[in-house]
C-alpha cells in the first residue's frame, strides 16, 4: 500500500453520522478479528479511513470507544421480541443475548470488565448501561405477560428482571462453555418461568383481629415466603 493511500488527508472526507457509523463499524470489525486486547485506536482509524484525531476528539480512551460501538451494535431496547406468550418471549430475548455475547460484543465485555477492575467508576458505568438496557427489555416482556393474564403484576419486581441475563453473563464470563440453546432453555424453564409465576416475596398480609399494632408491624415486615 502506498504512503499516499495511508494518509487520511488524501481520502474522501466524511462527517457527522457517516463518520460515526464508519468508526463504529471499524471498531466492531477490529474486535471480531483481534479481540479487545489487540484493538488500537490507530487500527480503528486506519480501517475507518479517518484520522486518529477524529477518534480522540470523541472518545478519550479505547474503552470509551469500544463501549460506544458495542452499545450501537446491540438491539434496540424498544424492539423486544413478541411471540404472543411469556415463554416464547423469554426464549427469544435470552437467545438474542446469547448470540450477542458469542460475537464481538462478548469479546468487548470481557476486555472492558478486566480493564475496569482497578477503576470503580468505569466499572459502574459498564454495569449500569448493561443492566439498564437488559432490565428495560425484560420489563417489556413481563408487561406483556401481565396484560395477557399469564402472570400477576406483583410478581414483576426489579431483581427478577435481572436474573436471566445475569445468569447468562455469569456463564459466559466464568464458565467458559458455549452459550448453546440447551443453556438458554434451562435458564428459561428452570429459573425464569417458575420465578415469574411465583408470588412476590413481599405480599399483603391481612390484619389479625385483636393484634397489637407492634405485632402486625413486625409480621408485615417479614417475607411471606421464606426459603
Amino acid at each position: 500500500m502506498s504512503v499516499e493511500s495511508n494518509d487520511h488527508r488524501k481520502r474522501p472526507r466524511r462527517r457527522g453520522d457517516a463518520l460515526l457509523a464508519a468508526i463504529h463499524e471499524a471498531t466492531i470489525a477490529e474486535l471480531d478479528e483481534h479481540g479487545y486486547a489487540g484493538l488500537t485506536m490507530e487500527r480503528v482509524a486506519e480501517r475507518a479511513r479517518a484520522s486518529k484525531a477524529s477518534l480522540y476528539r470523541r472518545w478519550n480512551t479505547r474503552a470509551a470507544l469500544v463501549m460506544d460501538a458495542v452499545y450501537h451494535l446491540l438491539p434496540d431496547p424498544d424492539q423486544v421480541p413478541d411471540t404472543g406468550e411469556l415463554r416464547g418471549d423469554l426464549l427469544a430475548l435470552i437467545r438474542q443475548n446469547a448470540t450477542m455475547l458469542a460475537g464481538p460484543a462478548g469479546s468487548a465485555l470481557r476486555g472492558l470488565l478486566a480493564e475496569s477492575l482497578p477503576d470503580p467508576e468505569h466499572d459502574q458505568e459498564i454495569r449500569s448501561r448493561s443492566q439498564g438496557r437488559g432490565r428495560r427489555m425484560m420489563a417489556e416482556v413481563a408487561r406483556r405477560a401481565v396484560e395477557r393474564g399469564e402472570i400477576r403484576p406483583e410478581a414483576v419486581i426489579g431483581p427478577r428482571l435481572d436474573v436471566g441475563q445475569a445468569l447468562l453473563r455469569n456463564h459466559f464470563l466464568f464458565q467458559g462453555s458455549p452459550l448453546d440453546d440447551e443453556l438458554v432453555v434451562e435458564i428459561v424453564d428452570a429459573v425464569l418461568m417458575p420465578l415469574f409465576h411465583s408470588p412476590s416475596p413481599w405480599t399483603f398480609i391481612p390484619v389479625r383481629e385483636g393484634a397489637s399494632p407492634e405485632d402486625e408491624r413486625s409480621r408485615s415486615e417479614r417475607p411471606a415466603h421464606r426459603g
